[in-house]
């Protein structure tokens, strides 16, 4: 079964390389491209990607507000597709808001196009773009700036003690393997304990619980 990807760029020639480049590995379809956020709310709507790579600086409508109406209750779509946002810079003023809209990760713009492969293949298989780093430092800068909810504190105490350890080392950006090895746990037992923390934190995937693990001050942002 092949990963039905939408392309979402206002760059022609870069939404032509992606799409050359992702047609021509096995199990990977280009299902659409659009140029604004708006074409890509209507699009996502009609074509039901799995995995929508988006600019996240476009005319009309940027790539966060599309990222929120798509991940949005009650968007008109047959399936939830999981959003890879682009950059073209490694900090970028707009990452933190994306992250909390619900995308599952960031590339950057120049990036070796064997990245943009993995990372599509990674978040179409329900995980996170955390590697090589870059993300989880976007997150701890923007989550430094950010007024921080109320709402963490409650949710944080529904966590077993070893849960609360999990989710302080996927905070730090630690893999299922590197978690493991920590906690001398099995990988197969992380990943049951990563599916719980997901499910009573209420996120979607290891991104919005690494965001979760900073606002509610259980990892603390780092200069």
């Amino acid at each position: 079964m092949s990963i039905d990807v939408l392309i979402v760029d206002d760059a022609a020639m870069v939404r032509a390389g992606f799409a050359a480049l992702l047609d021509a590995h096995d199990g990977i379809r280009v299902a659409g491209q659009a140029t604004t956020g708006k074409e890509a709310v209507s699009l996502a709507a009609r074509l039901s990607p799995d995995v929508i790579v988006m600019d996240v600086r476009m005319p009309e409508m940027d790539g966060i507000e599309a990222t929120r109406q798509i991940l949005g209750p009650g968007f008109p779509a047959a399936k939830v597709p999981r959003i890879l946002m682009l950059t073209t810079f490694d900090i970028d003023d707009y990452v933190y808001d994306a992250l909390q809209a619900g995308a599952s990760g960031f590339l950057l713009k120049d990036a070796p196009p064997e990245d943009l492969v993995h990372a599509v293949r990674v978040v179409a298989a329900g995980d996170a773009l955390l590697s090589p780093g870059i993300t989880r430092k976007m997150i701890a800068q923007f989550a430094a700036q950010k007024p921080q909810p109320p709402r963490t504190a409650g949710v944080l105490a529904t966590l077993t003690e070893r849960e609360r350890e999990v989710l302080l080392l996927m905070g730090q950006g630690r893999s299922n393997g590197e978690i493991a090895a920590e906690l001398f746990l099995s990988e197969h037992t992380v990943k049951t304990h990563v599916g719980r923390i997901l499910a009573k934190i209420g996120a979607r995937d290891r991104v919005q619980a690494v965001i979760f693990a900073y606002d509610s001050r259980l990892v603390e942002p780092t200069a």
